[in-house]
């Protein structure tokens, strides 16, 4: 039993840490697009693809 709160205990906080970095990502990209993959129910990736606008230069 012990063993089964510790795996959910583990997987909150491993939950909470991909959305902290999610929402890192999404504080710093201006424009672009944010991909998660997921396998077998698990995030095993997260990508960030950031377009780089002229006007952005400029200002």
């Amino acid at each position: 039993m012990a063993a089964n709160v510790e795996n959910i205990n583990l997987k909150k906080q491993r939950a909470a840490e991909i959305a902290s970095r999610i929402g890192q990502m999404l504080e710093d990209i201006r424009f672009g697009s944010i991909e998660i993959v997921i396998h077998d129910g698990k995030v095993v990736q997260i990508e960030r693809r950031e377009k780089l606008r002229p006007e952005v230069f400029s200002n």
